[in-house]
């Protein structure tokens, strides 16, 4: 049974309440629940996968873990993403890392990665800004099922990945659609198209 909170909750409350096994997030002192299922969890592993192989094979000291917290500085709010690339070298200065899987440091955190779900504007807008005042250099946004509205994917819509890119503290950004090969700035010689990510690797 799990402990009744306030309405709103500060980031330690947060981690003292949350449920091992569960996956949840902090938005301005609100819990919300963001447990991923189907197609989602498919491009979830298929992309943690392939950016896996590639900087295995680069041999950078990256991981991604199952779970990882992004604390966003100077708010109540705490997000984990889908696809969250870790630079370990940078995680002896991490203070709530041991704990609590925690990151507070964006030289921590090369790449994240978020895979639309029916609330996009958490990913478009809310998220967007978030990661862009942290100084997450790389940020995609995988949205499978073309739902972001027409300002962030065109008209008429279709699934797009977005993938925004710090240049002087703020994001640009680049679409992929269809035979669109990715350009990722963390990972040049990736070789993935936009439809390999949205097929999840099936033949």
């Amino acid at each position: 049974m799990f402990q009744a909170l306030p309405k709103t909750v500060t980031f330690a409350e947060f981690l003292n309440w949350q449920p091992d096994g569960e996956c949840y997030e902090l938005h301005d002192g609100v819990i919300v629940e963001v447990q991923p299922v189907g197609d989602h969890e498919e491009i979830n592993g298929f992309l943690a996968g392939e950016i896996t192989l590639e900087f295995k094979r680069l041999k950078l000291p990256y991981l991604i873990p199952k779970q990882a917290l992004i604390k966003v500085p100077a708010r109540e709010s705490a997000y984990s993403p889908d696809v969250t690339v870790i630079n370990q070298k940078h995680l002896s200065s991490e203070p709530m890392w041991k704990k609590s899987s925690t990151v507070t440091e964006a030289a921590s955190v090369p790449l994240v990665i978020e895979v639309v779900r029916t609330n996009w504007q958490d990913d478009y807008a809310h998220k967007l800004v978030d990661y862009e005042t942290f100084g997450v250099p790389e940020y995609w946004v995988v949205d499978y099922l073309a739902l972001g509205g027409r300002r962030y994917i065109g008209n008429p819509k279709q699934p797009t990945i977005s993938i925004y890119y710090l240049v002087e503290d703020e994001y640009q950004v680049k679409k992929f659609r269809g035979s669109d090969r990715i350009i990722s700035p963390t990972f040049p010689e990736l070789n993935l198209t936009a439809e390999q990510i949205f097929q999840a690797g099936r033949p």
